[in-house]
């Protein structure tokens, strides 16, 4: 184990400051699909633990999938904000166009954070032992940034309050609610 991670200095705190800067970029999305990268790489780690769970291996390999995916649309989603901030300061006639697009990455997070919080709450029932408080513990992590990254959908949405989007944010933010819910009553 990496004593830097655990003294919050090196990567850990680098990333803390970037965050914390004055800079637009990275934002919101970007740190909800990180946070939810964080959680499914913690159900890695509770399916890595858990000899006894007969699935963790699928579980293991589904997990990094999820972490990969989300990194991707960390990345993703940061592009398309400076694409819209930009588009917001120039006010001219691609301003819908450019907030509509930019809901597509939080989208995204929020459907795959979702999808991290469901198997999150899976490994909380079948993890062994101490596993099963961090699979508990993403499952609450991933709701977090699933309903974080749908309310960045409907922040971009808000001039098309017909867009299907807006409830597939909240179909996904509540599924991952959901699970988290289960997650946690699992774990007690």
């Amino acid at each position: 184990m990496e004593t830097v991670l655990l003294l919050g200095t090196g990567p850990a705190r680098e990333l803390a400051e970037a965050v914390s800067s004055a800079e637009a970029v990275p934002g919101s999305g970007w740190v909800a699909a990180v946070s939810a990268a964080l959680a499914a790489g913690l159900v890695a780690k509770s399916s890595a633990r858990s000899e006894g769970w007969s699935g963790a291996e699928g579980a293991h390999a589904q997990a990094i999938d999820l972490r990969d995916r989300l990194l991707g649309l960390a990345d993703r989603d940061a592009r398309a904000y400076e694409r819209a901030l930009t588009a917001l300061e120039r006010r001219g006639a691609n301003l819908a166009r450019a907030l509509a697009s930019a809901a597509e990455a939080p989208l995204a997070i929020a459907e795959t954070a979702s999808d991290v919080a469901e198997l999150a709450a899976a490994a909380s029932e079948c993890a062994d032992g101490a596993a099963k408080a961090d699979a508990s513990a993403a499952a609450s992590l991933a709701a977090g940034a699933s309903k974080a990254a749908a309310k960045l959908v409907a922040v971009n949405l808000a001039t098309m309050p017909d867009d299907d989007r807006l409830g597939r944010a909240d179909r996904a933010a509540q599924a991952a609610a959901d699970a988290a819910a289960r997650a946690l009553a699992a774990e007690s």
